[in-house]
């Protein structure tokens, strides 16, 4: 029961990261309509336009994650041309904690859009990066985002829930955050 809860938590959060592409929320603002388009992640190779064309966002999740115990990374329900997720499963939530991780690469998004709730943003950079960080995403405990700007028009997303634990979900998707960083393209 539980993890059906869960998936379905995820899944609104995916949902409502999609689903809100037509507005922009900055973090001290309110909501402004964008001129950008969504591009799936598969565009071809030669556009110099998708900083992300040659990028395997399931692979990305596979590296970064690899030796964590999370299974193989599959793409996301709500949007499986552009992110992919993997959910770790725990008997011992104490010492291992269950946990989804999911990676997002957006082409046609700015790293500002769609911030959920301005008050609980906040801004920061990883190796000089520009981001922003969300905690407890549509205002439920234990979900972290960090939107990662890789070009003027395009973003990295990282979204992890781990329970009811913000802190550590927000310290995971630091960490994958990090990770993914050292991966992506510098514009």
């Amino acid at each position: 029961m539980a993890r059906n809860r869960r998936a379905t938590r995820a899944l609104s959060i995916t949902l409502a990261i999609v689903g809100t592409a037509a507005c922009g929320n900055p973090v001290n603002g309110a909501a402004t309509p964008t001129a950008s388009t969504l591009a799936p992640a598969s565009s071809p190779a030669s556009s110099s336009d998708n900083p992300f064309a040659s990028l395997n966002q399931c692979q990305l999740v596979d590296q970064i994650l690899a030796g964590q115990g999370f299974p193989p990374a599959t793409p996301s329900v709500a949007d499986s041309k552009r992110s992919c997720r993997s959910e770790k499963t725990s008997d011992n939530a104490a010492k291992d904690p269950a946990a989804e991780v999911g990676i997002a690469l957006q082409n046609g998004q700015k790293y500002t859009d769609n911030i959920q709730n301005p008050n609980s943003a906040h801004e920061g950079n990883v190796d000089g990066r520009k981001l922003i960080e969300q905690r407890d995403l549509l205002g439920s405990p234990g979900g972290c985002q960090i939107g990662m700007e890789v070009g003027p028009n395009a973003r990295a997303l990282v979204i992890v829930l781990i329970g009811d634990d913000t802190a550590a979900a927000c310290k995971k998707a630091e960490d994958v955050a990090t990770a993914l960083d050292k991966r992506l393209p510098r514009s």
